[in-house]
């Protein structure tokens, strides 16, 4: 299930961030530990796995004085981790995810999701753009399995259009019309072996002379 985070948090106090630093840095395992300033700011990681299902614009350096963009698919399940502070906003690990891997395009196309594990079940939670996760990384702790967070697109009936390039418009056409295609010829062959056994199953019929 998907749905928007809504509950507002009861932020820490500066003795109760430090005692749940100190409990964090206990339980991790892979030396992503948490740093706690004297101006009670702390500073951590978080790990974001990428689950984008359009192709992505990506500058050319090579090229970077024509203002080539080549655009392509990231690997689905893509693992990244960002080093943050407890002030970042998820606004702002859009952004840096996205200048991380030299993305042109608008961060306002994405949303960052928490994914929570209750009681067997698994739900994802789209953060609002003012979230802090690096805190919600320390109440929850350091495990994954318990919280852990993914990038998407907006769902379709969310997509900010006027964020698109003329470009990347065109060629999400040209993607939908090559599925389009490819779903109607999955559809064809799958009819035309159906119309042969058919045929064949009636060419055996017994016939009475």
């Amino acid at each position: 299930d998907v749905q928007k985070e809504r509950e507002p948090h009861n932020y820490l106090t500066k003795e109760a961030i430090k005692e749940k630093v100190h409990l964090y840095n206990s339980d991790v395992t892979d030396k992503l530990k948490m740093t706690l300033g004297s101006n009670g700011i702390y500073t951590g990681f978080i790990k974001v796995q990428l689950e984008l299902g359009r192709p992505i614009t990506v500058q050319n350096h090579a090229c970077r004085v024509n203002h080539n963009e080549t655009p392509f698919y990231l690997p689905k399940g893509w693992m990244n981790t960002l080093h943050i502070s407890s002030k970042n906003t998820v606004r702002e690990v859009i952004e840096a995810l996205l200048k991380k891997f030299l993305v042109d395009d608008n961060p306002a196309k994405f949303a960052l999701y928490k994914r929570c594990h209750k009681e067997d079940q698994v739900y994802m939670c789209k953060l609002s753009e003012t979230e802090h996760p690096l805190y919600l990384r320390l109440v929850a702790g350091p495990k994954t399995d318990v919280l852990s967070f993914v990038l998407r697109e907006h769902e379709t009936g969310e997509v900010l259009w006027e964020a698109f390039s003329l470009p990347e418009l065109q060629n999400f056409l040209r993607i939908l019309d090559k599925e389009e295609d490819e779903q109607l010829q999955v559809l064809t062959r799958r009819y035309a072996a159906y119309r042969d056994k058919l045929e064949e199953a009636l060419s055996g019929v017994w016939k009475p002379g």
